[in-house]
């Protein structure tokens, strides 16, 4: 049995240093074999920076997936080359710098990681993520012997619909993006787990991460404001997924809520 944890959108500086404080634990008490962590809105709300990255890296993250968000930090563009456990969505243009997969070695396992981009209600110019995920299987088929995908998407139908087009090809496919977690954990027929948004991880006293107060007012006026990343409530939420690998299958998903400090 390889069980996976998937830690779902790391929200600014809360989401961070609550998933640091907590990770090393968690892997111990939840026998955790692998670590994923979707981490686009991990600087100050809006991408992510190299040095963030290695922080979470050497603080037990085994691989960090990003979405729509990827290229928002000034500079990121020439640094993610130099990180070969970060990837960026698999959908996007070709010629965009960083990986479109990671390479995790489980228990002597090959579990190829990648991420794709919903079309619907999503701004970031991407190529279709059904036919993206179907090259990908086959392109990394002789590197990889297990597969596990994220879905970063606006639409749950589209999340929902690209896990039926991979059942009993991947080891799950689990949605991001919406910071909303979910209650929909399950296993599809064919034995690939489905998660149709793990939440984020950050602050819940909130609006999806962000100040209320601000967030709010725009809404009621229309006016712009700067939205700051919030400070309360902090969780941490995500998926643990069990893939037994002689089955070739998933035999459980369970939606992973923690609040900070529990």
């Amino acid at each position: 049995m390889i069980r996976i944890l998937f830690v779902g959108d790391i929200v600014g500086r809360p989401g961070r240093e609550a998933l640091l404080e907590r990770l090393p634990r968690l892997r111990t008490e939840l026998k955790v074999d692998a670590v994923i962590a979707n981490a686009e809105n991990a600087a100050a709300g809006a991408g992510i920076t190299g040095s963030i990255a290695r922080q979470l890296l050497q603080g037990g993250v085994d691989a960090i997936t990003l979405g729509d968000h990827v290229w928002d930090q000034r500079g990121w563009e020439g640094e993610i080359d130099d990180l070969p456990r970060v990837c960026r969505p698999a959908n996007l243009p070709g010629a965009c710098p960083g990986a479109d997969h990671v390479i995790v070695n489980v228990k002597g396992r090959r579990i190829a990681v990648f991420t794709v981009l919903g079309r619907t209600y999503m701004g970031l110019k991407a190529e279709c993520p059904f036919l993206c995920a179907d090259d990908m299987l086959k392109r990394l088929g002789g590197e990889a012997d297990a597969f596990f995908v994220e879905a970063h998407m606006e639409a749950t139908s589209e999340k929902i619909a690209l896990g039926w087009h991979l059942d009993g090809r991947v080891i799950a496919v689990i949605g991001t993006h919406t910071h909303v977690p979910t209650a929909d954990a399950c296993v599809l027929p064919n034995g690939t787990g489905f998660l149709c948004d793990a939440g984020m991880t950050g602050p819940y006293a909130s609006v999806l991460g962000r100040e209320v107060k601000p967030v709010l007012e725009r809404f009621l006026d229309g006016m712009p404001r700067k939205f700051e990343v919030a400070e309360g409530d902090v969780r941490i939420s995500g998926a643990v997924i069990d893939y037994d690998e002689e089955g070739r299958r998933s035999s459980k998903v369970e939606l992973l809520h923690l609040r900070r400090g529990r």
